[in-house]
């Protein structure tokens, strides 16, 4: 019989699944074996899958694994790099059937979709409303939204819009005795059931380590460590800044309320070309200072290696000038074009007054734009292209640098 480090009955576990749930249970070694690995270094196997069809076989997993003391780890694409979709746990994948858009308001610009939606998908329903959801990772073709809002995801134009945590509204969860709540802000302000309770007690551990939260937590734009606990201090805060970025370990998003943005109507992008690596980072803090809806780092070992592959190689003959050794993208957005020019011509001052004279190339139609954004997004899947036994390890998800 089946059993795991920590002795679960594997077998029986298997059996009272397959009799409660619609959905698929695998627990074969092949399965396991997929699931044990996501992009990141690290494998573990976990106990078993659970594919669920709809919400109620999320509810039945949960609930059984809850009774068995089986752990629970919900899942979505699996391309977070440090090894947050694995572990020795019932995995919940909701990428193949949880991915409905339940409800949009256009006028309100909010939408509340399942947790399996992949982002691409979802801005491609809501091109036609002119909105967007603006946390634009680079894994956007498979990365889902439970997944992004797990892990607190951030994105090329989180300078401009913010990280996952500022675009989600609310959070129906699935706790992990079965319980249902529905978190947004405010809920449970006053009230004696089980959200109040939950809203009181986090008040009360917030007021106790205020002023340690406030010594420690870190003062960066790009934090994405942790539990947001620091948000437990807004004026009316919302229990659902928890749930983001808690990597599933508080409990199952049924469904995610999202704050939408319009699509802007004109974009141009200036691409800065840098002799060193450092350049391009110690001129990032002066280009921010522009406001641009953008910026994101190519160096110089992703466009080595695009110039061999026939598929990057010709488009980037177009937008890179000699063999920098970093570029860095910046991008404008916004309804007036000429505005999104005249910050092109104070991109290229500004290169100029840090001693990079011709430095940038002005990419302003709307093909050459995305071209050069495939390639960004690409960068991963280049990288690991390299020939030969080196390989890079992925084992860092996101860095800052509080200097």
């Amino acid at each position: 019989m089946l059993k795991t480090s920590s002795n679960i009955d594997c077998s029986t576990l298997a059996m009272q699944l397959r009799s409660e749930l619609e959905g698929e249970v695998l627990f074969d070694d092949f399965s396991r074996g997929r699931y044990s690995t996501d992009a990141s270094m690290y494998q573990i196997f976990p106990i078993g899958v659970v594919v669920p069809r709809h919400d109620e076989d999320v509810r039945c997993a949960v609930q059984i694994a809850a009774e068995k003391g089986v752990p629970v780890l919900p899942r979505g694409a699996g391309t977070s790099q440090v090894g947050q979709t694995i572990g020795e746990a019932l995995v919940i994948d909701g990428s193949k059937h949880l991915t409905a858009v339940s409800d949009l308001d256009a006028n309100e610009r909010v939408v509340t979709v399942e947790p399996g939606i992949v982002l691409d998908t979802l801005n491609k329903h809501l091109s036609s409303h002119g909105l967007f959801f603006p946390i634009d990772v680079s894994t956007a073709s498979r990365a889902t939204i439970g997944g992004m809002a797990g892990n607190n995801s951030v994105g090329a134009r989180s300078l401009h819009y913010g990280h996952m945590v500022d675009n989600v509204l609310g959070i129906e969860a699935l706790l992990a005795d079965g319980e249902k709540l529905h978190l947004y802000a405010g809920s449970g302000n006053g009230k004696v059931d089980r959200l109040g309770s939950l809203n009181a007690e986090m008040q009360r551990l917030y007021e106790r380590n205020a002023d340690e939260i406030a010594r420690r937590y870190p003062r960066v734009a790009r934090n994405v460590a942790g539990y947001n606990i620091n948000r437990l201090g807004l004026e009316n805060p919302n229990l659902a800044d928890l749930l983001v970025g808690s990597e599933g370990t508080l409990a199952w998003f049924r469904r995610i309320q999202l704050k939408l943005q319009p699509i802007p109507e004109h974009k141009v992008l200036g691409i800065c070309h840098f002799p060193t690596f450092a350049a391009a980072m110690e001129s990032a803090q002066h280009i921010v200072g522009l406001n641009p809806s953008a910026t994101e780092l190519i160096d110089q070992t992703v466009l080595e290696l695009a110039a061999d592959i026939p598929a990057f190689s010709s488009s980037l003959k177009t937008f890179i000038k000699g063999k920098p050794a970093a570029v860095l993208l910046v991008e404008f957005a916004g309804a007036d074009r000429n505005e999104q020019l005249r910050n092109l011509g104070r991109l290229e001052e500004l290169m100029d007054d840090l001693g990079h004279h011709d430095a940038v190339l002005r990419a302003e139609s709307l093909p050459l734009q995305r071209s050069i954004w495939s390639l960004r997004k690409a960068a991963l899947n280049i990288v690991m292209s390299m020939k030969g036994d080196g390989k890079p390890i992925s084992f860092v998800e996101d860095c800052a640098s509080t200097r």
